[in-house]
């Protein structure tokens, strides 16, 4: 299992810009696929962005593309998610989360930062 520790969230004007930080400690991740995940308020918490740990393929949510970048930085074996260009539906709680490559489900997650996107 790995414990994952969420920073980074705030208040952004939109169009502003924010950095999510994820802290993963406990195993090796060499194996695993890290994902953000967003819930907002009265909706279902969605799928934003995920990447290999090795090799670091990545993948977003078409809301997204263009506008947030998820990296990671092994030495520090943090995840990151760059977000720009905000719009104020993009105001949500944000998850870090992990799973082994050979499984479909997320069944690390962390504790949730709270972004709120101003008009």
């Amino acid at each position: 299992q790995v414990q994952l520790v969420e920073s980074g969230g705030g208040l952004v004007q939109a169009g502003g810009s924010l950095r999510l930080s994820c802290v993963a400690s406990g195993r090796t991740l060499s194996s695993y696929v890290m994902g953000w995940f967003r819930q907002a308020p009265g909706k279902e918490r969605e799928f934003v962005a995920s990447i290999y740990w090795s090799g670091g393929g990545t993948s977003y949510t078409d809301s997204v593309k263009g506008r947030f970048t998820i990296s990671r930085d092994n030495a520090k074996n943090t995840v990151y998610l760059q977000m720009g260009s905000l719009k104020p539906e993009d105001t949500a709680v944000y998850y870090c989360a992990g799973r082994l490559i050979i499984t479909k489900s997320y069944n690390d997650w962390g504790q949730g930062t709270q972004v709120t996107v101003s008009s």
